[in-house]
């Protein structure tokens, strides 16, 4: 390390911050270990260590515990509350990004062991946060697909509706019937989509209509090795495993097939769970522009209510799958509240075209 200027209180001050959050760190990892068995616990517990050997970095230079330490950051708390409640895949999205946050590029303290550890460790968390994303993404999918389309399509429709001066009871019945037919539709056509998928899929899969033919195959000149050639293999390749598979079944051993995939249940899932899944959370996003009618509000008030409880939704929406892609939680956010309240304002100014026309 190149010699650097006799550290000032402000220097201590950052150091003893560094030194609160590497433990802050240390102990999220220890939480989610907990929660995680075989691999991903060593790799977790890995990463404690990791975190532990920076904070005897910071204690070194400090030349032992202060007696009074800043509080841990924010970010840090939230992560340590969240891990110890509920060991999810938000919480490794969140140590992602506070990893990909690290200061110690540009801190003249910092060695650059250090500043390689948080990036590697940024790859370490976003991998086992991937293996999370990959479980629920169908599921989550589905979710926010009809949760978002519920918020959006409702909210357009009451607003149009009501900009045209019908009488509130009009706009209740209307946006209620816009979200049971949106709701049966999403589930009708997520149950027939992945059941399509899934067909498909199945279509695809390996079959042992050959199995009982293996043992009166030709060693040398069989078709055998075509099968394997259709699945990928060049034609030597092919060729030997065709070999071995007749040799094996000859010899009264079962069929040597190639190692299982997926299947059509670990890629789509349940047909049924998806269109209960996409009709419930349409449902419920759907239900919330309604919810000022149900009230018994009407008029200008309804509208700006309507309007404040989806924009609330649609941000909270958007930043969690921000927050589960590893994106900016708040881009993601704004980027749906500027859908939402775009697709709002074309049927409400329709609404109000149309009702001067009819008035």
């Amino acid at each position: 390390m190149t010699t650097l200027a006799t550290p000032t209180a402000r220097d201590r001050r950052r150091w003893a911050r560094y030194l609160v959050d590497e433990r802050a760190e240390a102990r999220v990892y220890r939480e989610l270990a907990s929660r995680r068995t075989g691999e991903e616990r060593a790799i977790l517990l890995e990463l404690a260590e990791a975190e532990g050997r920076h904070e005897d970095h910071w204690l070194d230079l400090l030349g032992d515990t202060p007696q009074r330490l800043p509080h841990a950051g924010v970010r840090t708390t939230l992560l340590a509350w969240m891990a110890r409640r509920f060991g999810s895949i938000f919480v490794l999205a969140l140590a992602q990004n506070a990893e990909a946050r690290s200061p110690y590029a540009d801190e003249p303290y910092a060695t650059p062991a250090m500043a390689a550890d948080e990036r590697v460790h940024h790859e370490v968390v976003r991998g086992l946060a991937a293996r999370g994303r990959r479980r629920l993404s169908g599921t989550f999918r589905a979710a926010v697909f009809g949760a978002n389309d519920g918020l959006v399509s409702n909210l357009a429709l009451v607003m149009g509706i009501g900009a045209t001066g019908v009488a509130p009871g009009f706009v209740l019945f209307s946006g209620i019937a816009g979200l049971l037919a949106g709701a049966l539709s999403m589930g009708a056509g997520e149950f027939v989509s992945v059941r399509s998928q899934r067909e498909l899929l199945e279509a695809t899969e390996e079959s042992d209509y050959a199995d009982s033919a293996l043992p009166h195959l030709d060693l040398d000149a069989n078709e055998l090795a075509l099968v394997y050639r259709t699945r990928g293999m060049d034609a030597d390749a092919a060729l030997d495993k065709a070999r071995e598979v007749v040799t094996a079944a000859q010899a009264g051993s079962a069929p040597v097939g190639a190692a299982p995939g997926e299947s059509a249940d670990d890629v789509v899932g349940s047909a049924w769970g998806a269109a209960l899944s996409s009709f419930l959370f349409f449902a419920s996003g759907a239900i919330i522009p309604v919810l000022p009618w149900l009230l018994g509000l009407s008029g200008v008030v309804a509208v700006v209510l309507a309007l404040a409880l989806v924009g609330v939704a649609l941000l909270a929406t958007g930043a969690m799958v921000g927050l589960l892609s590893g994106a900016s939680p708040l881009k993601r956010g704004l980027r749906q509240l500027a859908i939402g309240f775009g697709a709002a304002a074309v049927t409400y100014g329709l609404g109000l075209l149309f009702g001067v026309s009819a008035a």
